[in-house]
């Protein structure tokens, strides 16, 4: 009797102590709770029908729509404060995987980084495998966070081109200074010959694409003054919406520069011209509660950007997508659910959601519906590119759990007698979207 009331006695110590280490999903190292260690997951998945541009195929077949299941994205994040000063964070996951991927490919590494705050909260250090980068708002968006299904792509501006799915090998500067706040980078670009779909026979002609050269270093920076409630800036990743539990309002403004590291052939033919990667862009975003009591809250994003990447860029772009090819060499967009959202020139985009009170449903959560659109006048097309996203958010339990049911519409360009990219088509897709987020 007595060894029984001894191991008793040790497992209600032992989970008292546990209790005391382990709250709000953080596993502390010490007594105050400013070193600590935490893990969260998130899964997103997709059930679409897609119309998919004209000529698609799959795997050699005719299929000109495609309802499907996928993965859009998964992760795994753990960080923590290891020390007064230091800090460590790894992410790794996987995204858009489908009936058409490779099986087992497993995971990869999103983040690996190290930081040391010199002087804390103000100014902190760090390098490795990272999403603090430049440009906009959404150059790193916290993906459990966002207003809709997706964030604006084309602010992810060398996605997978030149970075690991929006991740840099950096070494990075950042902070607060009262209500500003900044990020700086120097990063070192990947090859662009291990890039998904590189053609060593058409990297270089009279359109610009990047040089197969070795690149030169990439300097950024986004810049924000945060008006009333702060944001936390402990990871680069940034939410799209806080459904009104804070009071946000922020204005923004970025830059990524990168000598050398575009090319093209001159009108001769002959002779390879160089040109720098410039993308500027300014933005502001507005989140905040209408009605504390009844829960209700406004949800806005603004920003305008101009990327030039070079003479005639463009890069088509389609997340999870459904085709594996196209046989109308007529089609800009490519395959699938492609279309061109990368490109130079400037592009305005914007987004808004309204979520209506608490109560509304009950138990059952409550409804956020949302539209965004991305208005492009990019130098290779000879029309505008507009795509837009309307949705609806059944909030079950804010982003951690939530179904999302969504519209998308994009342009589909065809190329006429004379060379020229008009929009003579547009093509979507309906997405419902069910995402848990363990934060």
């Amino acid at each position: 009797m007595n060894k029984i009331l001894f191991i008793v006695a040790g497992l209600v110590l032992s989970y008292t102590s546990f209790s005391q280490t382990y709250k709000d999903g953080k596993l502390y190292l010490n007594q105050d709770g400013s070193q600590f260690l935490k893990m969260t997951l998130l899964n997103q998945v997709w059930l679409r029908h897609n119309e998919n541009n004209p000529g698609s195929t799959t795997n050699g077949f005719d299929k000109s729509s495609t309802t499907d299941i996928g993965i859009r994205r998964l992760r795994l994040q753990l960080f923590g404060q290891i020390t007064d000063r230091t800090y460590i964070y790894l992410q790794i996951g996987e995204n858009n995987f489908n009936a058409l991927s490779d099986r087992k490919q497993g995971f990869f590494i999103h983040d690996a980084i190290g930081e040391y705050a010199v002087v804390k909260n103000k100014l902190s250090l760090g390098g490795g495998l990272t999403g603090w980068s430049g440009l906009a708002r959404f150059a790193a968006p916290s993906v459990g966070g966002q207003l809709g299904v997706d964030a604006p792509l084309y602010q992810q501006t060398t996605n997978d081109v030149t970075d690991q799915f929006l991740r840099k090998l950096s070494i990075y500067a950042k902070g607060k200074l009262g209500s500003f706040d900044y990020r700086v980078a120097l990063s070192d670009p990947m090859a662009i010959q291990k890039s998904s779909g590189f053609n060593a026979a058409t990297a270089l002609t009279k359109n610009s694409n990047f040089a197969t050269t070795p690149p030169k270093f990439q300097t950024q920076g986004y810049f924000q003054y945060q008006f009333w409630d702060k944001e936390s800036n402990m990871n680069p990743y940034t939410v799209g919406t806080y459904y009104g539990s804070k009071k946000i309002f922020n204005i923004g403004a970025g830059f990524i520069y990168q000598p050398d590291a575009m090319w093209h052939l001159a009108d001769n033919g002959r002779d390879t011209l160089k040109t720098a990667m410039t993308l500027l862009a300014v933005d502001a975003f507005y989140d905040a509660p209408i009605n504390k009591e009844k829960g209700t809250a406004l949800s806005a994003y603004l920003a305008l950007s101009d990327y030039n990447f070079g003479k005639n860029y463009i890069r088509e772009s389609g997340p999870l997508n459904p085709s594996t090819g196209n046989a109308n060499a007529s089609v800009l967009n490519g395959a699938g659910n492609n279309a061109p959202l990368y490109g130079t020139g400037q592009t305005v985009y914007g987004q808004v959601g309204y979520k209506m009170a608490n109560s509304m449903l009950g138990k059952a959560g409550t409804l956020m519906p949302y539209v965004s659109v991305q208005y492009s006048d990019y130098e290779k097309l000879a029309d505008p590119m507009v795509f837009y996203d309307a949705g609806i958010n059944w909030l079950f339990t804010g982003h951690t759990s939530k179904l999302t049911l969504a519209y998308q519409s994009r342009p589909v360009y065809t190329s006429n007698s004379a060379g020229e990219y008009h929009s003579t088509d547009r093509k979507g897709g309906i997405i419902m979207q069910y995402q848990v987020f363990f934060n």
